[in-house]
């Protein structure tokens, strides 16, 4: 047999992201007979801007792209064949080369609440201190409770966790979907509802990328596509393209599918949230992106410029 693998997978280091190539690896071997010898799946560790800066909010350095960069640029060069992201730190615009054939099935998209002192965020006195990196969260988090303070929170979810352990912060928000997939389900204090925070673009879905070029892989990879969660994730992310979503820009969204139609609510808040502004559709399976399209452009001319200019800049 071949010392040399066939598949190498590009991944950042978090305990979360090597949990989403363990993932692929799995799938694949389930897929393919020819990728079940050991060591014919290799996990390739790729350091990223965005894992590299933990000190600042991810706006202050550059937004979206900052825990892609370095692995769209492994897999042009050819250092690794396909690559394993959380869909919701995808910029939705890929670089030249590269494509996004497949998203595997979707998890839990909801946020999580932690808290040692409560046990939701209605329940938090005035003045608790909230810890998340997230403006999305924020925005919410202050169009519905202005009497909670909101800190930024940033690093993987275990350091997270130790800083509220440690009464950094009174609670924390992360995703459902992180934590049942590093199987840290005990750490959750309860489950928020999509009516109460809306969850981020893509938000629970892992996507793999490839070169377009690359037919092998693209062959491997036809049969892990979950085409359901694949029809969500772009009818979302064709929202936030039209929203020229940015680490400045709180926007969430969240695609349904029942039958062989779509539901999608769309968010745009102000980043004190003293201003959000919200929208539901509905379209066919068959064109998820014209949905997105089309929500995107209802939010954007609801907003006006001096909307997206002061969420920006704040």
């Amino acid at each position: 047999m071949s010392d040399q693998p066939k598949v190498v997978i590009g991944t950042r280091g978090s305990p979360l992201a090597l949990a989403q190539a363990y993932e692929t690896r799995e799938r694949l071997q389930a897929a393919h007979e020819d990728l079940r010898a050991e060591g014919l799946i290799e996990i390739e560790v790729i350091k990223t801007t965005g894992d590299m800066i933990l000190d600042r909010p991810l706006a202050e350095i550059g937004g979206k792209g900052l825990f892609t960069k370095e692995i769209d640029d492994a897999q042009l060069e050819n250092r690794v064949d396909i690559a394993v992201h959380s869909m919701k730190d995808v910029p939705t615009w890929l670089p030249d080369g590269l494509c996004l054939p497949c998203i595997l099935p979707r998890e839990d998209v909801r946020d999580v609440f932690i808290s040692n002192k409560a046990k939701s965020l209605a329940d938090l006195p005035e003045g608790a201190v909230i810890g998340t990196a997230s403006l999305r969260r924020q925005a919410q988090i202050k169009a519905k409770y202005p009497h909670l303070k909101v800190e930024t929170f940033r690093g993987n979810v275990q350091s997270r966790l130790r800083k509220l352990e440690e009464g950094v912060v009174d609670a924390t928000l992360l995703a459902n979907a992180g934590l049942r997939r590093l199987k840290n389900e005990e750490a959750i204090t309860s489950v928020i509802d999509e009516d109460v925070m809306l969850p981020a673009v893509a938000q629970g879905a892992i996507g793999i990328t490839c070169r377009e070029n690359d037919e092998k892989m693209l062959a491997y990879l036809a049969p892990l596509n979950c085409e359901t969660s694949k029809i969500r994730i772009e009818a979302e992310r064709a929202l936030l393209r039209v929203l020229d979503g940015s680490c400045r820009t709180p926007i969430a969204a969240l695609a349904t599918v029942e039958g062989d139609e779509i539901t999608l609510r769309g968010l745009l808040a102000k980043p004190d949230g003293s201003e959000v502004l919200s929208n539901e559709m509905k379209g066919p399976i068959s064109d998820p992106d014209s949905l997105g399209t089309k929500a995107g452009q209802e939010l954007k001319e609801r907003a006006g410029a001096d909307f997206l200019a002061e969420a920006t800049q704040a």
